[in-house]
């Protein structure tokens, strides 16, 4: 039976709205969003002996971090052969090198805080839609290896059901150094960290109006109003009007997930011999993992956020792809559905910086498990130190749409699905 309902936090029990935190009257630094990065931001401030409250609309968790396919990626969104082209090569190398710090800083996290939430380091399989896919894939191993000093590997065809049971694709590229884990006991287990060190979480805590004063901000919410000496915006796809300036930057995108009922060993086993975390070549992407012997399977099924109808539609179409990937899951029943809203730049790079008094970190593009930790953890370094304008990711302009043609409502959506339906057919 099909189940509207968040599979991830059926394994862990959330942070709770049921007694809610008085807001204090003032504080350092107010964090607004409740994911990794107001979580991480705020785990890193407080152990700095900063005060510090994490302002979140709903429960502590529950937007994209909770959501997501758990995945702990290297690189970034764009090809890192696009990201030399755009930024140079010096700049390249520190963001990509953020991208492997990203993934350390989560695994430390982990450890130090004692997470119970499955991290491992199982590597990701990217594989080759096409047989072209599969010779780009060629390109990257060599490319990787002499920019990067970094080493992945190909899985060419013939060998691809040692990584994968299936035989739709053209072979496939191995990446060992990425992680997966499960979101929602990962975020639980960051929210307990955070409140340890001394920072305070306000559930419900919607913030309605932000107000630059003589001494800092004024940031008011659904419960009460809060003074802060700086501001740092971690809110992602659900960015709001409060921060237009911000939102006007940000194209939310909705990402949808199936998860099966749970299989045999056997079967598991087929399906993903090495467990490992793998997406493949399309813009209109799928991703999936094994979970508890659960094939977890997600995708950009629809372009706009979720809603009842959306995660529905959504639903059917991520089984049909499913099932082309894996026929031997025909018989098999789906048990969850759901949906969350991811953050994209125009440029499909993230962006961190500082925009009159209000500091930010956003557009993660479907890389923020890994990324959204390291950047809350080093803007909020960066915030104590006052040296954001050094950051890796705030040496590259934020741009807006072209012509001003977009107020934060992505009216465009179904025009860039179809775009990116083209660009699978041709590319």
């Amino acid at each position: 039976m099909l189940n509207e309902k968040i599979f991830w936090h059926e394994t862990v029990a959330m942070p709770s709205d049921e007694h809610l935190t008085p807001l204090p009257e003032k504080v350092d630094v107010a964090i607004i969003g409740g994911g990794y990065t107001g979580l991480s931001a705020a785990r890193t401030l407080a152990k700095r002996g900063a005060r510090v409250a994490v302002l979140e609309t709903n429960i502590i968790g529950w937007g994209a971090s909770s959501r997501n396919g758990g995945m702990v990626l290297t690189g970034l969104k764009l090809p890192m052969q696009t990201i030399i082209k755009k930024y140079g090569r010096d700049l390249a190398k520190q963001l990509f090198q953020c991208s492997l710090d990203s993934i350390d800083t989560v695994e430390q996290i982990v450890k130090e805080e004692n997470i119970d939430c499955g991290f491992a380091r199982c590597g990701h399989l990217l594989t080759a839609n096409k047989p072209k896919h599969y010779e780009a894939l060629q390109e990257e191993v060599e490319f990787m290896a002499k920019e990067f000093n970094h080493n992945v590997h190909l899985i060419p065809r013939e060998k691809q059901r040692e990584e994968i049971g299936s035989g739709l694709y053209y072979g496939a590229l191995v990446d060992e150094v990425s992680g997966g884990l499960n979101p929602a006991q990962y975020v639980a287990g960051l929210a307990r960290a955070a409140e340890k060190a001394g920072a305070s979480l306000h559930a419900r805590a919607r913030v309605t109006h932000l107000e630059r004063g003589t001494n800092g901000f004024v940031v008011e919410t659904e419960r009460g109003k809060v003074r802060a000496e700086k501001v740092l915006v971690g809110t992602s796809g659900y960015t709001s009007r409060v921060m237009q300036q911000l939102q006007k930057k940000i194209i939310p995108i909705g990402s949808f997930i199936i998860a099966t009922e749970k299989l045999s060993d056997d079967l598991a086993k087929e399906l993903s011999p090495k467990n490992r975390m793998i997406f493949d070549y399309k813009h209109y992407l799928n991703y999936f993992r094994l979970w508890d012997n659960r094939m977890i399977f997600g995708g950009r099924a629809a372009f706009f956020p979720e809603t009842s109808e959306t995660i529905r539609q959504s639903a059917g179409i991520l089984r049909r792809e499913m099932i082309q990937v894996y026929p031997q899951l025909k018989d098999i029943q789906i048990e969850y559905s759901w949906g969350g809203t991811l953050d994209f730049a125009f440029d499909m790079m993230t962006h961190v910086g500082e925009r009159n008094g209000i500091y930010y970190s956003l557009g993660y593009a479907g890389h923020g498990v890994a990324m959204a930790t390291y950047l809350g953890k080093t803007v909020a370094e960066a915030m104590l130190n006052e040296s954001i304008k050094e950051h890796p990711f705030a040496q590259f302009s934020f741009p807006g749409a072209p012509l001003g043609l977009y107020d934060g409502q992505p009216w465009f959506l179904p025009f860039a699905g179809l775009w990116h339906k083209i660009l699978d057919w041709v590319e």
